[in-house]
C-alpha cells in the first residue's frame, strides 16, 4: 500500500505515488538547475513540464488512474536526461574560470547521484533469495542497483584478497540485511507497486519455478566463489574457536585472579599474575577487562542460539535494529579489551622484568650480572674487557668431573651475538710458557688466548660434536708413554684418576684440552683468557655458546737469546 498525491502540473490534476513524485521533482529541479544560466532557460523547462503534463494526460486516457515511478522513469528515458538536453551549450573554452571548473564538477556528480537515485528510487535493500550463492547479499545490492551480480561478486573477491576485508564485510551484511521472504518483500526489493497482480505473480513465481538451461560459464564460477568462500570462512570459524577458547581462558584466568586474596600463593592469584600493585592502584582496568571479554564471548553465544531458535520457529527472528545494536555493543566490547589487555600486560612484563633485574642487579666492573657470576669472576681474578650481548658469564653442571657445583668461564646467546673478552693476569719468572686449558663450544668463532710481552698467541676452540672429548684417551695415551700419571693429571690441573673419568664420562662432551706453546714472557707477566671479539679474533663469532675452565701455565725452558736481548 502506497500513498498517493495529487499534483498540479501545468494546470492539471493529477494523481502519482510518493515514491514518482520525488523522482519527478528531482527531475524537474535537475532542468531548472542545468538550464537556470543559460538564455531562454526558464522557458525551456516550463515546455518539458507540458510536454510532461501532456504524457500524463495519455496515460490517464489509456485507464492509469495514478502515475506510478515507472511512468515517471520512462517519461525520463523519453525526454532525456539534463546533461543530454543541454548537449554542447555546455561546452566552455579552456580557459575557463576556476569557479566554473567547480559547477562543471558538481554537475557531473550531479548526474551520478541522478543516475543512482533513479536506479534505487522506489526499491528497498534486502538479501535476494531468488539469485544467491551463499547469503544473497551481493544479488541484493545487484538487484538495488540494477547492475549484473557478476560485477560485485568480483569485486568481493578483490578485496577479500586484501586481508579478508571483502569477507569481513560480507559477514557483516548478511547479519544486518534481512532476507525478502515475503511476497510483499520481494517486490519492494525489486521496486514494483504492491498490488494484488504483483503479489499473485510473485507467489506464482515460487511455486512454479521456471526451468532454465543450466549455463555452464555461471555454474563454474558458482562453485570457485563457492569454494572460495568455504575455505575463508572455514579458517575464519577455526581462528574464531581459537580466540575465544583462549578468551574463555584469560576469562576465567582473571576472574579467579580477583576472586583470589592478592597475595594468595595460588598459580592465578593476582600476585603470581604480576598484577597485584594494579589492582591496588587501578582496579578498574581488570574489572572492565573482565566485563568486556564476558560481553565479548556472551554476543556471539546469545546470537547463536537466538538464530537456531528462529530457524526452529520458537521465535521470532531478530531486526536490523537489533542486528546492529548487538553489533555495535560487541564491537565496543573488543575496543574496551585490546586497550585493557595491552596496560595488563605491559603491567605485567615491567613487573616480572624488574623481578627478574632484582636477582641480576649485581654489578661487577660495571656490568649487570648475578650474584654467582660476580663471586666467581672477582675470587678468580678475571677482568671484564668487553661484554655484550651475553646472557650469563660462568655457568655449572656440565663440568669434566661431574661436578654439579663446580662453576666456569662460560656465555649464551641465541642468536651467535654474544661479545666476550675476559681475562686475568699472572706473574711469572721470565721464560718460555705452555697454557692448558679445558674449552668447548657450541660453534666456531671462539677463542683462548695468552698475551706477553706485545705477543698474541690465538688458539680456536673446537666446535662441538655431540661425542666425548677424548680426555680418558688422552689420559691412557699418557700412561701408555711412560709418562707420569700424576704428572699429567697435575698439568691439566683436575684431581681425578681415570676410573673417575670412566665414570663421569658422561660429562666429558664437548669439553677438549686445548695447548698453547711456545708463549715468550720476557717481561715476566702472562695474560690469558677467552673471547669472541672479532677485534682480537680476526672472525665472527658464530656460536651460540662457549666455555672455558683450568687454565694452567707450565713453564718449558729458558728465553731464547734474541729475547733477552731485547729484555
Amino acid at each position: 500500500m502506497k500513498k498517493n498525491i495529487t499534483i498540479n502540473l501545468c494546470g492539471r490534476l493529477f494523481q502519482i505515488d510518493e515514491d514518482a513524485y520525488d523522482m519527478l521533482q528531482h527531475y524537474i529541479d535537475s532542468l531548472r538547475h542545468s538550464f537556470g544560466k543559460q538564455e531562454g532557460g526558464d522557458e525551456i523547462v516550463d515546455d518539458i513540464e507540458t510536454r510532461i503534463a501532456e504524457l500524463f494526460d495519455e496515460l490517464r486516457q489509456q485507464g492509469t488512474e495514478a502515475i506510478t515511478i515507472d511512468h515517471v522513469k520512462a517519461i525520463i528515458t523519453r525526454i532525456g536526461q539534463p546533461e543530454e538536453l543541454t548537449g554542447d551549450e555546455e561546452k566552455i573554452d579552456e580557459a575557463a574560470s576556476a569557479g566554473h571548473r567547480y559547477d562543471s564538477a558538481r554537475s557531473a556528480a550531479q548526474g551520478i547521484y541522478d543516475n543512482v537515485r533513479a536506479r534505487t528510487a522506489g526499491k528497498k535493500l534486502f538479501r535476494n533469495p531468488k539469485d544467491k550463492l551463499l547469503a544473497g547479499v551481493l544479488s541484493g545490492f545487484a538487484t538495488y542497483t540494477n547492475t549484473d551480480p557478476v560485477i560485485w561478486r568480483l569485486a568481493t573477491v578483490v578485496f577479500t584478497a586484501f586481508y579478508g576485508v571483502g569477507l569481513i564485510v560480507y559477514i557483516i551484511l548478511a547479519i544486518v540485511l534481512p532476507e525478502a521472504k515475503t511476497p510483499e518483500q520481494i517486490l519492494q526489493m525489486e521496486g514494483k507497486e504492491v498490488t494484488p497482480q504483483n503479489l499473485a505473480d510473485v507467489v506464482v513465481e515460487k511455486d512454479e519455478a521456471t526451468a532454465q538451461q543450466p549455463n555452464l560459464l555461471r555454474t563454474l564460477f558458482s562453485l570457485l566463489l563457492k569454494l572460495l568462500f568455504g575455505f575463508f570462512v572455514g579458517m575464519a570459524m577455526i581462528a574464531c574457536l581459537v580466540l575465544c577458547l583462549g578468551a574463555l581462558f584469560a576469562l576465567v584466568v582473571i576472574v579467579c585472579a580477583l576472586a583470589l586474596p592478592i597475595t594468595s600463593n595460588m598459580p592465578f592469584s593476582l600476585d603470581t599474575l604480576g598484577l597485584a600493585g594494579l589492582y591496588q592502584t587501578n582496579p578498574m582496568v581488570l574489572i572492565l577487562f573482565a566485563f568486556a571479554l564476558f560481553m565479548l564471548l556472551l554476543i556471539p553465544i546469545y546470537a547463536i542460539i537466538h538464530m537456531v531458535l528462529s530457524l526452529t520457529g520458537k521465535t521470532q527472528p531478530m531486526g536490523v535494529g537489533q542486528r546492529i545494536t548487538w553489533i555495535i555493543l560487541w564491537i565496543a566490547a573488543l575496543c574496551c579489551v585490546v586497550p585493557t589487555g595491552i596496560i595488563m600486560n605491559q603491567y605485567s612484563d615491567d613487573y616480572f622484568h624488574q623481578k627478574y633485574d632484582h636477582h641480576v642487579s649485581y654489578r661487577y666492573q660495571g656490568v649487570k650480572m648475578s650474584e654467582k657470576d660476580r663471586d666467581f669472576l672477582r675470587k678468580g681474578g678475571w677482568n671484564l674487557l668487553t661484554a655484550g650481548n651475553c646472557d650469563h658469564y660462568t655457568w655449572s653442571g656440565r663440568y669434566p668431573t661431574g661436578d654439579g657445583e663446580q662453576r666456569y668461564l662460560d656465555t649464551y646467546n641465541d642468536n651467535c651475538e654474544a661479545v666476550l673478552r675476559v681475562e686475568r693476569s699472572e706473574s711469572v719468572e721470565p721464560g718460555v710458557y705452555r697454557m692448558d686449558c679445558l674449552v668447548r663450544a657450541e660453534g666456531p668463532g671462539a677463542y683462548v688466548y695468552a698475551m706477553a710481552a706485545d705477543s698474541t698467541y690465538l688458539m680456536e676452540i673446537p666446535a662441538y660434536e655431540n661425542k666425548p672429548a677424548g680426555l680418558y684417551d688422552l689420559l691412557q695415551q699418557e700412561l701408555e708413554y711412560g709418562r707420569d700419571k700424576a704428572g699429567s693429571l697435575k698439568y691439566l690441573s683436575l684431581q681425578i684418576d681415570s676410573a673417575a673419568v670412566r665414570n663421569h664420562a658422561e660429562c666429558l662432551d664437548g669439553w677438549s684440552v686445548v695447548t698453547i706453546e711456545n708463549i715468550v714472557a720476557a717481561d715476566g707477566t702472562i695474560a690469558y683468557g677467552m673471547t669472541s671479539d672479532k677485534t682480537i679474533t680476526g672472525q665472527q663469532c658464530r656460536s651460540k655458546w662457549f666455555s672455558a675452565t683450568d687454565f694452567t701455565l707450565t713453564r718449558t725452558g729458558d728465553l731464547p737469546k734474541t729475547a733477552k736481548q731485547k729484555k
